[in-house]
């Protein structure tokens, strides 16, 4: 490896040990999904180049580990500083990778920033647990410690937010950290690295490597590494989560979602029209909490839904990323256009009714951009593979049950468990629906709920591989190790009779 200026600004490669290198390792394009063309190209880490910066993460965590919690949290307060004086020029390296516009990248670096203020108080959060006297002058505590070189994969549909959830609750426990970022966005993930440089962040402590595949299946079999957390599809996540296991790894792993909203027949309807056109098409659809389905209870609810979802999605605007008067962008790939495209197909072919077909629409002076228009579903029906799978794009699906027990049961029944909602005025249908939903992250006339910093966010079922959730006090857990501690002073002139039995108070 060497060290480049001139490279780096066309050519992205590693962070690592506090510089950016490129070397001569193999290079992918990375695509603007707005102009459909490549602008810049990424270097993908090999095995030497990994090797050396897992061992570089492990020198400076020897070192980070014993420095006080309070100042670790001030490099913190520091980074939170540099990023929201920078949030302009991290939107805009994410509008031209994802393709997200930007008021929408202004709202996820803003997430973002609550998490790094979460992980400031790190010296409250990890100060422990103490109990004299649970024996004859004995005492016993726990604290909470670091647990090494830990890694972090993420997606390319939240190139800020989602590292956001992992590193900075990693680095404030102590451990140093390594991301892995998705290949197609990976420029947000290196200058969040140069800030954290600019903040005071010791060499070594915050890693970027650059790849795929191999790349992953490196970290985890890396015998440094000691945990994993990764939030992506279901198959990759379950993937990292046995790999994980097999190798003796701590692993959090968040997978796929198909969102439900249900809309019972005292809703605001107009108000679930507003809420569920910001949920399913934001981003491009391109969340893993999007809100992905409608399940209308009743003939009259669902058609009113219908009319007044068409109309509104008569008023969506398309187009890149740059422009704030756009609702959404592209989608991230030729090759994923042409996956929700498919699903569109299926649908229609398997019985369902095409309200709304984003399937031709074109932006002008970006007709090679990979654009899917909002698109309105409806009669769709449970066994339909549009309804099976997470389609991942700027589609609403709608489904038409007699009865809230039936919505249940149909949102109990699908193996994902992330997200869903419940559009009502009804206080009691409310708390059984809460009570009574198999879901992780529940809304009450709230369609993304998406848990604050201090909360932790994970679903159930096959969206959540591992049994901690991310960020919020899950965070803190999964990145510490408990060691309890029981010590006991006796006194010099007393002799002890040996004891065989199990000590007992």
């Amino acid at each position: 490896m060497q060290n480049t200026t001139t490279q780096a600004k066309t050519i992205l490669g590693q962070f690592i040990n506090g510089v950016t290198v490129v070397g001569d390792g193999v290079q992918q394009p990375i695509m603007n999904p707005s102009t459909g063309k490549s602008t810049k190209s990424v270097e993908l880490a090999s095995t030497q180049t990994v090797n050396e910066a897992v061992q570089a993460a492990h020198e400076a965590y020897l070192t980070w580990s014993k420095v006080p919690p309070a100042k670790r949290a001030r490099v913190l307060f520091n980074f939170k500083a540099l990023v929201e004086a920078n949030r302009g020029v991290l939107a805009e390296l994410i509008g031209q990778e994802h393709g997200k516009i930007s008021h929408d990248a202004q709202g996820e670096i803003q997430r973002g920033i609550e998490n790094i203020e979460y992980a400031c108080g790190a010296p409250e959060v990890l100060k422990g647990e103490y109990s004299k006297d649970v024996g004859p002058a004995i005492d016993s505590w726990s604290d909470f410690q670091p647990l090494g070189v830990v890694a972090g994969i993420t997606p390319f549909n939240f190139p800020a937010m989602v590292p956001l959830w992992m590193f900075p609750i990693a680095i404030a426990c102590g451990n140093s950290f390594i991301l892995k970022p998705s290949e197609k966005v990976p420029s947000a993930s290196l200058f969040m690295a140069d800030l954290l440089k600019q903040a005071g962040l010791p060499d070594g402590v915050f890693t970027v490597l650059n790849g795929g595949k191999d790349v992953v299946d490196q970290l985890i079999q890396h015998k440094l590494i000691k945990a994993t957390s990764f939030v992506g599809s279901t198959p990759i996540a379950e993937y990292i989560y046995q790999e994980s296991a097999k190798h003796g790894k701590r692993c959090q792993a968040l997978g796929g979602a198909k969102n439900h909203a249900i809309v019972l027949s005292d809703a605001d309807v107009d108000n679930a029209v507003s809420q569920l056109i910001g949920a399913a098409f934001g981003s491009s659809g391109e969340r893993c909490m999007a809100l992905s389905v409608v399940v209308a209870v009743g003939d009259a609810v669902a058609n009113q839904l219908i009319d007044k979802l068409k109309d509104a999605m008569s008023d969506l605007k398309v187009g890149e990323y740059s422009n704030d008067e756009n609702h959404f962008g592209p989608v991230i790939s030729k090759e994923h256009k042409e996956k929700i495209n498919n699903y569109i197909q299926s649908a229609e072919g398997e019985g369902a009714t095409i309200v709304v077909d984003g399937r031709n629409v074109a932006v002008e002076n970006h007709e090679d951009g990979y654009y899917v228009g909002g698109t309105l579903i409806d009669n769709v029906q449970t066994d339909m593979l549009s309804y099976q799978d997470e389609i991942f794009g700027p589609v609403l699906q709608v489904l038409r049950v007699e009865t809230m027990q039936q919505a249940i049961e149909l949102i109990n029944n699908h193996k994902y468990g992330n997200g869903t909602c419940i559009f009502t005025r009804d206080g009691e249908a409310a708390r059984y629906f809460t009570d009574n939903i198999e879901v992780g992250m529940v809304g009450i006339n709230v369609p993304l709920p998406v848990p604050v910093s201090s909360q932790s966010f994970g679903g159930w079922k096959s969206s959540l591989f591992g049994d901690l959730a991310m960020y919020g006090p899950d965070g803190f857990r999964f990145f510490t190790r408990r060691k309890t501690v029981t010590q006991r002073w006796p006194s010099s002139n007393v002799r002890e009779n040996i004891k065989f039995s199990m000590p007992t108070l």
